[in-house]
């Protein structure tokens, strides 16, 4: 019996306080509403306004960014258009300059074949001066005795002299056995003699310059005592193979011996010249 009133005092107990726990509770949320009723007097709604202003600014944002947006696409196909120009531009230049690089290779060829044909000509002209040159070295000079001395002449005739003792003979133009000179090329040739006699008054001293079977020039001397020189030099215009020698006219006599060579045949090329 007495465990049962204790029990039913205990759930009495539970019961009560189960009760003032829902009180407190419902007497809570009456507080909570009257406070939030109170604020809301006191200060009107603001979260629909921070919503409202939110919105608001975003809307504007947007309407600010949308010109920055158009004004950045219309820039930047500025830029593309003013690029495009400047690429067609380099284009061009670039084709010109293949243009005028090909035009340079062109005129470098070309710079090139008449360099070769200025080294050709070039190169003729020195085998040409060369031969001229070599041409050129005609010179020949001889005295009348080799080994002997004494007089030559007089003859009843004219006589070819034939002057064997050779000083000169550059080109072998000059044949000391005949004593005749024979042009080897075309040009002007300058040729001397020197006469040398014992005087007398009746054979004088004479010797004629011959060219081609032609007189030329004569060196004569003459006197009663003593001894007698002369000489003479005469220019003359050969053709190849024409024939220059010396005479000693008759009745007349000349006088030599070789340590001496008073008398003396020379000539030489003064210069070639061109065939017409």
């Amino acid at each position: 019996m007495k465990s049962l009133i204790c029990i039913l005092l205990l759930l009495e107990t539970c019961m009560s306080a189960v009760q003032q726990q829902v009180d407190g509770g419902l007497r809570e949320n009456e507080i909570i509403q009257q406070l939030g009723s109170e604020d809301r007097r006191q200060n009107p709604p603001q979260a629909d306004t921070v919503r409202a202003e939110t919105s608001s600014d975003s809307q504007q944002n947007c309407n600010l960014c949308f010109p920055d947006i158009h004004a950045a696409l219309r820039e930047l196909t500025a830029t593309v258009t003013e690029q495009k120009a400047n690429i067609r531009a380099l284009q061009t230049r670039l084709r010109d300059a293949e243009q005028a690089a090909e035009q340079q290779t062109v005129l470098l060829e070309e710079l090139n074949k008449k360099n070769d044909e200025m080294s050709n000509l070039t190169r003729r002209q020195v085998e040409e001066l060369r031969k001229e040159n070599r041409d050129r070295q005609i010179v020949f000079s001889a005295g009348l005795m080799q080994s002997t001395s004494g007089n030559v002449g007089p003859f009843t005739t004219d006589i070819s002299l034939t002057y064997r003792n050779v000083f000169t003979n550059i080109g072998n133009a000059y044949n000391p056995i005949t004593g005749i000179f024979t042009a080897p090329v075309k040009g002007a040739y300058m040729f001397r003699i020197s006469v040398y006699g014992t005087a007398s008054q009746a054979t004088p001293s004479t010797v004629s310059i011959i060219k081609n079977g032609e007189h030329a020039v004569i060196a004569h001397a003459q006197q009663a005592a003593n001894v007698v020189n002369s000489s003479n030099g005469v220019v003359l215009l050969l053709e190849v193979g024409d024939v220059v020698f010396v005479r000693l006219l008759a009745n007349r006599r000349i006088t030599d011996n070789s340590q001496s060579n008073h008398n003396t045949f020379s000539g030489y090329l003064l210069f070639p010249l061109r065939e017409q």
